[in-house]
């Protein structure tokens, strides 16, 4: 099983860790492969909420629903890795291979829009972790949320990098049709080779545009993120990108430049040295032309787009090119107004 990530970096909240030693076990070739090829663990949560709130003014929604903690994806850029760290877990291998379950999640969806002061606006699926990623096959903790939002007319937003997307079709389908659903895929490069090292469980790039291209021809808006741009690495992939997303019916497209905070560096940094050695020293080199002489930047508008002269050629590289293939386009408006709160589980009809 291939990882992003190689290594169990220190828990930051945690005063002691613990390293191991595998000065005698260099002959053990079955235990270091396990080591380094660990199986996923599903460990079920007991939430009582699945709608978070977000205040970021950075981010683009207010409400998200996030049916996992931590990502089989593996991708070594993830910024979600961190979270883990908050469950005693850390945001190496653990994240990857420790999936955490909300299986109560449309339950809780059911409860969140019952309530009577909720005023509908539109709610993102995929706002830390992929709703579409390998669990959701079994779980299919997703589809059953995207059910409940079916049934009372929710708008709802979906960010995801995993054609899975396309087994609920029927259902974005039919939101659709009432202007209920955008769907974001993430394209990261169209070098297959180079998609796999990077995120070695999503969908292979073609998988994706094909997705694109099945949800445009079903009536679903859907939009493209180049998301992350790793300058030196897969940033001059942009414009063919932009490109291949518009041939597969995207209406708009966005990006987001590499973000390596906390302890999302650490795994960034194992993940390239022990992939793309010969790039370690430029890839590091330009984030930090890009990142105003750092790795990382936490301020508001700038931990998204970066800074400086390197940072300014990208975001006018993008502007460029997504005007050339008319991706400049706003999603359509969603609809609010035929929002109806579920059924209560009496079957007893609300009067207001």
């Amino acid at each position: 099983m291939r990882h992003g990530s190689n290594i169990d970096p220190p828990n930051r909240f945690e005063s002691v860790h613990y390293e191991t030693e595998l000065e005698h076990l260099q002959w053990d070739d079955e235990y270091l492969h396990g080591l380094e090829n660990r199986q996923i663990e599903y460990i079920e949560d007991a939430s009582q909420s699945i709608v978070s709130e977000n205040s970021s003014p950075d981010v683009p929604f207010r409400y998200s629903i996030n049916p996992y903690r931590g990502c089989a994806h593996g991708c070594s850029y993830c910024y979600a890795r961190p979270g883990h760290e908050f469950l005693g877990l850390n945001a190496g291998l653990d994240f990857e291979t420790k999936i955490v379950v909300k299986t109560d999640a449309a339950k809780l969806f059911r409860e969140f829009l019952s309530k009577k002061d909720w005023r509908p606006e539109p709610i993102t699926f995929s706002g830390v972790t992929d709703c579409y990623q390998p669990a959701e096959r079994d779980f299919r903790l997703t589809r059953q949320c995207l059910e409940v939002a079916l049934l009372c007319k929710q708008p709802v937003s979906i960010v995801t990098k995993n054609a899975l997307v396309l087994r609920d079709i029927d259902l974005l389908q039919q939101m659709a049709a009432d202007r209920l659903v955008h769907v974001y895929l993430s394209i990261t490069s169209l070098d297959p080779k180079l998609a796999r090292d990077m995120e070695p469980r999503t969908s292979i790039p073609s998988a994706r545009l094909r997705a694109v291209q099945m949800l445009s021809d079903a009536g679903v808006p859907v939009g493209v993120l180049a998301a992350p741009l790793v300058p030196g690495l897969n940033d001059h992939e942009l414009p063919e990108i932009l490109k291949a997303s518009k041939e597969a019916g995207a209406i708009t497209a966005g990006y987001i430049l590499l973000r390596l905070p906390l302890t999302v560096q650490p795994v960034f940094i194992e993940w390239l040295k022990r992939t793309r050695p010969d790039a370690v020293e430029k890839v590091l080199g330009r984030q930090q032309a890009a990142r105003g002489g750092k790795l990382n930047e936490s301020d508001w508008g700038q931990r998204m787009k970066g800074s400086g002269p390197l940072a300014d050629q990208l975001r006018q590289m993008f502007r460029v090119f997504r005007r050339q293939f008319d991706l400049d386009h706003s999603m359509p408006d969603y609809n609010c107004d035929l929002f109806q709160p579920p059924p209560s589980n009496d079957g007893q009809l609300r009067l207001f």
